[in-house]
């Protein structure tokens, strides 16, 4: 970035708008290439097949963070350049941002992946443990049905040219929410069983990771008033 600021200054041939756009554009178009030979969607579905979705999630993160510094480093520059850089921001990261968006997507799949994964271990206790217990592990092989279902698709997840996965991504995203939904009834329920504050402390521990879910926090927030009353009727007991 410092050349191109000593070409912007220097050069009387080639510090035109029209010139450092291409320029920028070429650069951006290396970053997507060379973080895709880093991380593609075949990789991405091995690292899930492997059950290793983590492995996929942190090289998604890396792409982001590359991407970012990239136009951190633009703006940095382009604020200490003599001459002024004109240019709209849209002109020259229109391919940068899409695929920082592609790869924000592909990361609610790689950490839905890992979230979801817990409940196969989850088991609740009390009056009706046994049916809340088989109610989870239905959302989660219905959760699993849906991934496999998503990997059926025959382009690479990482290409931004592929506009097919808008829609794909939106179906396995609708049908994720829906199983979100059948969570937290089971979650409240299950809540609503316990008799005790360790109890309704201990559920919530055992969903952790998937708390933080939109839909599930939501429900989540109208018991915790419930559940703060109940710890001071509890404190007021002790004392």
């Amino acid at each position: 970035m410092f050349t191109i600021q000593l070409i912007w200054n220097h050069s009387t041939n080639y510090n035109t708008p029209s010139r450092l756009v291409v320029l920028i554009r070429q650069i951006c178009n290396a970053i997507i290439k060379q973080c895709r030979s880093n991380i593609d969607g075949n990789k991405i579905f091995d690292a899930i097949k492997n059950e290793e979705p983590w492995d996929a999630h942190q090289k998604l993160m890396l792409c982001l963070d590359v991407c970012s510094q990239f136009k951190d480093a633009y703006y940095e520059y382009k604020a200490k350049s003599k001459n002024k850089w004109k240019i709209s921001s849209n002109a020259l990261f229109v391919r940068l941002d899409a695929f920082s968006e592609r790869c924000q997507d592909i990361m609610h799949l790689t950490g839905a992946i890992q979230q979801f994964g817990k409940l196969q271990k989850i088991e609740i206790g009390n009056t009706k443990g046994k049916s809340m217990t088989q109610s989870i592990m239905l959302v989660f092989n219905e959760f699993t049905k849906a991934v496999e279902q998503f990997m059926q698709v025959k382009y690479d997840i990482l290409d931004i040219e592929k506009r097919e996965f808008e829609d794909d991504f939106f179906k396995f995203r609708q049908r994720v929410k829906e199983l979100e939904r059948r969570l937290a009834a089971v979650l409240t329920q299950s809540f609503d069983d316990c008799d005790t504050i360790i109890g309704k402390f201990k559920l919530l521990d055992s969903f952790e990771g998937l708390l933080n879910r939109p839909i599930i926090l939501d429900e989540l927030e109208r018991k915790q008033i419930s559940l703060l009353e109940l710890y001071r009727n509890d404190l007021k007991e002790t004392q």
